[in-house]
């Protein structure tokens, strides 16, 4: 396998190489996440998978993490941060779809059920909708003048109010930075969790959740199988943008959305820089609506690499 590199506009991703496995391994607890993880830390939030049609759901569960091990060798770390009860964000990059089915998979073989946000036409489609309403899909419907982006806020906002957690991929679409970086975010992902804040009285947890390795896959032939690490990050700390929450006149100030957005993009970011064993481009990071890579925004707060980034774990080599 190649070792970690920088892939080039055009040209192929890089596969993620057993070397680069090994030093993650070193250093984190990683785990199988297409198996069930339940454990001394762990324990299955029974009131969630009673709630979401629970032998439609495992089936599922069990088909999508079949095809996953089929077409990759798959791994975790930061499992250890996904609480058992109560509600989070889980904030997710878009790489490719592997960055859909992972971290979900991760979710639900920890006992948790989220909610993920998705336009209503998706569940016409036969066998499709279906599927995604058992994994927990909440279809979007616009009403009462509301655009859909505002729609998606409010039921997420409703979600997180009703105690359930919700993964979130705030870019939007599948990053456009032709090295594959996690690019600018859109602002509904930060809207959300300082409204639930708001409304709970306490911070939300947001999770940021990196996969990477999906996009030197071969769709049509995806073997010899490569390597897939999901890192989980600890919670981004906003507790500081919630001070004013009072003096908020239906909505928080887009200063405090567009903080948020940026603190939780860097953390997706670091996560990624190790799991890649690379640095992100010095010249910034890639812009949705000018399609070009501009200066990292400002931003109050650039909180250095968190503890358990350092500590070193003596992981034993995982079956396949």
């Amino acid at each position: 396998m190649s070792s970690p590199g920088k892939p080039s506009p055009g040209k192929s991703v890089p596969v993620l190489s057993d070397e680069q496995v090994a030093r993650l391994a070193r250093r984190h607890h990683m785990v199988d996440p297409t198996r069930y993880l339940y454990g001394s830390l762990h324990h299955p939030n029974e009131k969630e998978i009673r709630e979401q049609n629970p032998t439609r759901t495992a089936r599922l569960l069990e088909g999508v993490s079949i095809a996953t091990r089929m077409r990759s060798h798959c791994y975790a770390y930061g499992v250890e941060h996904i609480p058992d009860t109560g509600v989070f964000i889980t904030a997710a990059t878009h790489v490719t779809q592997m960055d859909v089915f992972v971290p979900m998979e991760t979710l639900f073989h920890l006992g948790r059920r989220p909610r993920f946000m998705a336009k209503a036409e998706l569940t016409k489609w036969p066998w499709v909708g279906n599927a995604l309403k058992c994994v927990g899909m909440q279809a979007v419907q616009r009403r009462g003048g509301l655009s859909m982006a505002e729609e998606i806020e409010k039921q997420s906002v409703e979600i997180l109010a009703s105690g359930r957690p919700l993964t979130i991929f705030p870019e939007g679409t599948v990053t456009r930075d032709p090295l594959k970086w996690p690019m600018s975010l859109k602002p509904g992902m930060a809207y959300i969790a300082l409204e639930a804040s708001e409304q709970l009285g306490y911070q939300v947890p947001i999770f940021p959740a990196v996969t990477w390795g999906g996009a030197s896959i071969n769709n049509w032939w995806p073997w010899p199988r490569k390597n897939i690490v999901e890192g989980i990050g600890n919670a981004v700390d906003y507790a500081d943008l919630l001070e004013d929450s009072a003096s908020w006149k239906g909505e928080p100030p887009r200063a405090s959305v567009d903080e948020l957005s940026e603190r939780v993009r860097r953390a997706m970011e670091r996560i990624m820089s190790e799991i890649r064993g690379e640095n992100p481009p010095q010249e910034g990071m890639w812009d949705y609506k000018t399609e070009s890579r501009v200066p990292r925004p400002a931003i109050r707060e650039d909180p250095e690499e968190e503890d358990d980034e350092t500590k070193h774990f003596d992981v034993p080599a995982l079956s396949r």
